[in-house]
Formats: structure tokens, C-alpha cells, sequence
């Protein structure tokens, strides 16, 4: 079973960690219990990937939708038609609740995490200016305590289906493996050379 606070500790004892990279979001919520309290006690920022649930949340994706056959989430259990369907109820309340701010779900789901921590800044991936301009938005959306609770009670009812990962890239997950020459999860303070 892995630690990864326990990881984090042992990294951050051997140079300072500014920041963790791992993936956060309505969509995948697990960091809450397993390394941001660690992050928290030690003073190190979170930089949350996939913050959008790799496209699910924005509210563009849905059960009809075809993705190309080189598309990453065609691998995903969690992308399937059948889950995607199931999973549409958490990208229904994010939407409802989107409408009300008068903002995007994309803008919403951005805004939630800006609204947890001073210390977390998602990095939402895209390849099309019109949705950077979109995900800029949600750092101008504000989001009273009330507003931060209104999405995290809703989506809580919401039972997702679907593995994040396939099995093969699941044991990449937490590992701080190299993949592709890129190293993924620790990022380590150069701070103290």
C-alpha cells in the first residue's frame, strides 16, 4: 500500500519540496485524504493536473461523445460510454451550479480549487485559445465559503464509476516514476543550491 505522505516527508527531509504535482478535481478527490494535509504541515503548494477530469467537467464530453482513436481517455475505464453516462450527474450539478454564478462548468470546477488553498494552483491543459481564455475566467469567479460547500456536498452524492486509470498506467500513479523521459510528482525546491 502506498504512503504518499510518508514519501513526501522522506523527500522533503533530503531538500526542501515546493511543490507536489498530481492530479485533483471534483472528478478525482483523493489528494483531500492522502497528501494535502502532508502538503499543508509542510509549507508545500499543490499544483493539481487534469484539474477539468481531463475534459469531463467542462460539460463538453458525454456519453455520445466519440473521442479519436489516439485519445488517451479511450484507455480510461472512467471514459467508457456507460460510465460517462453514469458520471454525467456530477457534471449536472457542477453545470446547475454554474448557471447560478452565471459562469462556465469549466470556470467552476477551476474556481472550486482556487477557493481550497492559497497554496493550490491547478494547470488546466489545453490546446485551443478560446478555452485558455475560458479557464482565465474562473480565476475571476468568487466563490463564497457557502459556494465552495454547495459543489463538494452535491458531488458527494454522486457515486462515480469507473477506474481513474487503466491498470497498465495505474502503476505509473504515485510512483514519482519517469515516463516518457518526463518525471512526474515531486518537484523538488532548487531553492537551497
Amino acid at each position: 500500500m502506498r504512503k504518499p505522505g510518508k514519501t513526501i516527508r522522506r523527500a522533503h527531509a533530503v531538500r526542501p519540496v515546493a511543490a507536489l504535482e498530481s492530479e485533483y478535481s471534483l472528478f478525482w478527490r483523493e489528494p483531500e485524504k492522502t497528501v494535502m494535509p502532508t502538503l499543508e504541515e509542510l509549507g508545500t503548494g499543490f499544483v493539481p493536473v487534469s484539474p477539468l477530469g481531463k475534459g469531463f467537467l467542462t460539460g463538453k464530453i458525454d456519453a455520445e461523445t466519440k473521442f479519436d482513436s489516439t485519445d488517451f481517455r479511450n484507455t480510461v475505464p472512467r471514459f467508457s460510454e456507460d460510465n460517462r453516462k453514469t458520471n454525467q450527474a456530477l457534471v449536472d450539478v457542477i453545470t446547475a451550479f454554474a448557471q447560478k454564478k452565471k459562469a462556465t462548468p469549466a470556470q467552476i470546477a477551476l474556481a472550486w480549487l482556487l477557493a481550497q488553498n492559497p497554496w493550490i494552483v491547478p494547470i488546466p491543459g489545453t490546446t485551443k485559445l478560446s478555452r485558455l481564455e475560458e479557464n482565465l475566467g474562473g480565476a475571476s469567479v468568487e466563490l463564497t465559503a457557502a459556494d465552495v460547500q454547495a459543489p463538494e456536498e452535491a458531488s458527494s452524492k454522486v457515486k462515480l464509476e469507473g477506474a481513474r486509470y487503466s491498470k497498465f498506467h495505474e502503476q505509473f500513479v504515485g510512483r514519482g516514476a519517469t515516463l516518457e523521459g518526463r518525471e512526474f510528482e515531486l518537484k523538488s525546491s532548487m531553492a537551497s543550491r
